[in-house]
């Protein structure tokens, strides 16, 4: 999978065997802070019931990336545990990723892909992410 921003030297995936379960665990319990604390067992099973995308060094096959969708296909996505790897972040890889997201369900017409972000609204924006209309017919049961 490749997106025209994805910058040279790295590829996106969603084959499920490229997937290094340890280091998203430990990416998105140690560093995320929608994520932190996260048991290996709950984020093992997220993985297995989403559709999910590595992004990985074409060099050494690391992965350095993650992004995971929990959808119907048909209707509905959410966009969840977008995640860059430190090291590599500010090389606009993050961006391919969400982009890639977008273009790989695009063509099940879903009427309307969600996410919630503290602190990266411009990157969802650069690839046509925009705040909720109407925020007051959404409502939410557990955490916030």
């Amino acid at each position: 999978m490749n997106s025209d921003a994805l910058p040279p030297g790295y590829d996106i995936s969603t084959a499920p065997e490229r997937l290094d379960r340890a280091l998203i665990h430990q990416w998105l319990s140690q560093d995320a802070y929608w994520a932190l604390g996260r048991p290996r067992e709950k984020q093992d099973l997220a993985i297995a019931e989403s559709l999910n995308f590595g992004v990985y060094d074409s060099a050494s096959g690391a992965q350095v990336g993650y992004a995971r969708v929990v959808t119907d296909q048909a209707t509905f996505a959410w966009l969840c545990d977008v995640y860059i790897a430190p090291t590599v972040r500010g090389k606009g890889l993050g961006t391919a990723l969400v982009g890639a997201v977008k273009d790989h369900l695009a063509p099940h017409g879903l009427r309307r892909i969600l996410l919630a972000t503290a602190d990266a609204h411009g990157v969802y924006a650069e690839v046509g992410f925009e705040p909720l209309g109407e925020p007051g017919k959404w409502m939410v049961l557990g955490e916030q």
